[in-house]
């Protein structure tokens, strides 16, 4: 068995398109998507390795899209902040950097362009995404083959989509030492030189230009997207919150999470490394418990639902006790219902439902805590369980950096429709649906001060912008 072929079976990669690459290729194309950043990348690694093998140069195609679903200027803007950076760290790794994007993003013409031998991609488990590699894979005329790196175990290895964190959880953890490992991060051996005439934006140029997308969800100014933002937030919560995480990452009030989700999103950053930076760490092993069993095993549950229950963002992935459960209960009255209207903008009776919608509207990211109790009171709501989870996924993918994410449908499945979790006891509107109530919330963490929080944050946006320094929670 020669080197490529073995390096095909690696459990992270899926051939999309078989064959030997071009004896005649003049590169190695890698397609930039899902892991953008030239650090701890899996498809970037083997790319290299396959570039080497082939003693071919490697150049990277990036080409955002302006049609992505749900995605507006405040995504892109974020998406866009971290290409320097992608661009700097490549160059650095001896790989080319090309940036196209509509109309001019077609894969298979960019590798007639350059002569490609063969190309590499990374995996997404996501419903478009999908579509575009199946569609890649028809039109090009060389191999594809695309990489899972966004996950720290291969999704794949799980075959089937599982049910529930204690069903995964023991798989997960007896292949987690296969693959928790420091990645390659080599060289290519020959640097890739641009061919006279080849077309390529300039990394800092505001791409969007011109697009005809959602431009009403402002751009976050305060937190700012890229490879280098991420390891900086991810060395300032190591040293100094990683310690407290178990007593504090469920008190909204606190400055007790990672807040790495929109970078772990964007693939700004590799789950690998925040692992690994967690695992090294002189911290107690229960609170590297605590945090790898939602980076790792809740983090790639969602993954997994993501990739094997197409029906990940409509309420029909549930499950048959959740839909007897909630069925008996659709006709329940509801103790009032608000319009899309006033949820968006944050006018209901409820002061703490309240403040996470703001927190995030005004800052793209919600606590993982407030967003459980947020999805439920949408659904407490709402006329149909139907309308709730699709008023979930407008508000979530409108307004969070790190929306339209598997993580963000398994959440709002898990509070609306019960996925990942049990039957509970039986009441109105949710049948054994878990119920959270502001009451029972707030018993749980300081939620005036949280809400006072949200509000100063409000109030200090008119000073923000006439100068003034504004720091948020979260």
């Amino acid at each position: 068995m020669d080197f490529i072929e073995r390096l095909s079976q690696d459990p992270r990669v899926t051939i999309r398109k078989s064959g030997a690459p071009i004896a005649t290729g003049k590169c190695v194309v890698y397609w930039m998507q899902r892991a953008q950043r030239a650090l701890d990348n899996p498809s970037l690694d083997i790319a290299i390795q396959l570039a080497n093998e082939l003693r071919r140069p490697l150049v990277a195609f990036f080409a955002p899209l302006p049609f992505y679903p749900h995605a507006n200027l405040r995504h892109y803007r974020f998406l866009a902040e971290g290409i320097p950076d992608i661009a700097d760290e490549l160059a650095k790794r001896n790989v080319g950097f090309v940036l196209r994007t509509y109309p001019q993003h077609h894969l298979h013409k960019f590798c007639q362009e350059v002569e490609a031998a063969i190309v590499v991609g990374d995996e997404n488990p996501m419903r478009e995404p999908e579509e575009w590699r199946r569609r890649a894979a028809k039109q090009l005329q060389i191999p594809l083959w695309t990489v899972d790196a966004d996950v720290i175990v291969p999704s794949k290895l799980f075959g089937k989509e599982h049910f529930a964190a204690h069903t995964i959880r023991p798989k997960m953890n007896a292949l987690l030492p296969q693959f928790l490992l420091p990645q390659l991060n080599a060289n290519a051996n020959i640097a890739w030189r641009k061919p006279e005439g080849l077309s390529s934006l300039p990394v800092a140029e505001d791409f969007t230009a011109g697009w005809k997308l959602d431009r009403s969800v402002s751009p976050v100014m305060t937190r700012r997207g890229g490879s280098k933002a991420a390891l900086s937030r991810l060395e300032a919560f190591v040293e100094n919150e990683l310690e407290r995480y178990a007593e504090d990452r469920n008190h909204p009030e606190i400055d007790g999470t990672s807040r790495l989700s929109p970078y772990l999103h964007f693939g700004h950053i590799s789950p690998i490394t925040v692992a690994l930076a967690v695992r090294d760490s002189p911290v107690s092993e229960k609170t590297k418990e605590a945090f790898f069993n939602e980076l790792v095993t809740w983090r790639e549950l969602a993954i997994n639902f993501v990739k094997y229950n197409p029906s990940y963002d409509t309420m029909e992935c549930l499950e048959p006790w959740a839909n007897r459960s909630l069925s008996a209960h659709s006709g329940d009255e509801r103790p009032v219902l608000y319009t899309d209207a006033q949820l968006d903008q944050a006018e209901t009776h409820d002061p703490l439902w309240n403040a996470a919608q703001k927190q995030m509207v005004l800052t793209g990211w919600m606590h993982n805590y407030m967003r459980m109790y947020w999805a439920k009171k949408i659904l407490e709501w709402s006329s149909t369980i139907v309308d709730a989870f699709r008023r979930a996924v407008w508000l979530n993918d409108r307004y969070e950096i790190d929306g339209r994410d598997p993580n963000g449908y398994a959440g709002i499945a898990w509070a609306i429709v019960g996925k990942h979790d049990r039957a509970w006891f039986d009441r109105p509107i949710f049948g054994q649906i878990r119920y959270m109530s502001f009451a029972s919330t707030s018993r749980k963490f300081n939620s005036k001060k949280y809400i006072e929080q949200i509000t100063q944050l409000e109030r200090g946006r008119s000073e923000d912008s006439e100068g003034g320094q504004l720091r948020l929670i979260g």
